[in-house]
């Protein structure tokens, strides 16, 4: 049996096994057709607004809405190849959330570096609350 480890750590191991994306590489890339996926809760949404196209899933629901294979997933998850940029409010949870879906075969999934407040600071598209 491993060595339990902190979140940091665990964090630091799961960034090493794909490459995150910063937020205005992560707007050309929803304009080239990635899929934004919004899993940020419904206070933080109503807070500071939502990031036009992208869609929302709460992070509950992700591996089933975005599981090309399941049967509750969205219309948008056409296939493993699909690329996906997930949004937390600061980008922690987004990289958990990333992993889990690698873990699916979605093998294009990143996060985006900083999160939701990483790209209302770079003066990206944001709709009001």
């Amino acid at each position: 049996m491993s060595a339990p480890v902190g979140i940091d750590e665990l964090l630091e191991r799961v960034r090493a096994g794909y490459t995150r994306i910063e937020p205005r590489a992560a707007h050309e890339a929803s304009l080239a057709g990635a899929l934004l996926v919004d899993i940020r809760y419904q206070a933080l949404r109503e807070r500071d607004g939502l990031i036009p196209g992208a869609v929302v899933v709460e992070r509950n629901e992700l591996e089933w809405r975005l599981d090309p294979q399941g049967s509750h997933r969205l219309p948008q998850a056409t296939g493993h190849d699909l690329r996906i940029v997930v949004i937390c409010n600061e980008g922690y949870a987004s990289t958990l959330a990333a992993a889990s879906l690698h873990a699916l075969g979605l093998h294009r999934a990143t996060d985006l570096t900083g999160g939701f407040q990483a790209w209302k600071a770079a003066g990206l598209p944001v709709t009001a609350p």
